[in-house]
């Protein structure tokens, strides 16, 4: 079935608009939070230190697979985070031969600064929204954003490699 027949094709348009709009948008904010900490940190760094902090310390394979993208993309995201204090690179607990990224304190602060300011943001973007609204949107948000995901993993889907990372 060609899905671009199902439903309304004018609902169809007008959500692709959106999503465009909103994509360029975010990325011309960087939907960065407000205040002092607004666009300090980009959105691979803010992934990535995020996901350190909910999964805990592991391998580059392990956090590339983790955020569907390749260990490549992986090592060269997180270099500056190193470098900067953010993370930090320590042995593998059970082989010392591996390398393992954790997030240092000083990248726990920084990354609950800049949720804080962005947590801030959300709440004054829906400031006038029912509290039904924000919940039936980030649930409808993170169903779409698992089938973005679904679609970016699935075989032969060109651009695959270049999925976001989540």
């Amino acid at each position: 079935m060609d899905m671009t027949t199902v439903g309304d094709t004018g609902l169809l348009d007008t959500l692709q608009h959106e999503v465009a709009l909103f994509a360029r948008r975010a990325e011309q904010t960087r939907l960065g939070g407000v205040g002092q900490v607004r666009n300090s940190m980009d959105r691979a760094a803010y992934l990535l230190l995020n996901r350190l902090d909910r999964e805990g310390p592991m391998g580059v394979k392990a956090l590339a697979a983790s955020m569907g993208i390749d260990s490549s993309t992986v090592t060269r995201q997180v270099a500056p985070l190193v470098d900067t204090g953010l993370v930090k690179r320590t042995s593998h607990p059970e082989d010392g031969r591996a390398v393992v990224l954790q997030l240092s304190p000083r990248g726990q602060s920084r990354l609950e600064e800049v949720r804080s300011s962005r947590r801030q943001l959300m709440a004054e973007l829906t400031h006038d929204w029912a509290p039904e609204e924000r919940e039936t949107f980030c649930a409808l948000l993170t169903r779409f954003n698992g089938a973005l995901s679904a679609r970016m993993s699935a075989p032969g889907v060109p651009g695959a490699d270049q999925s976001p990372a989540s």
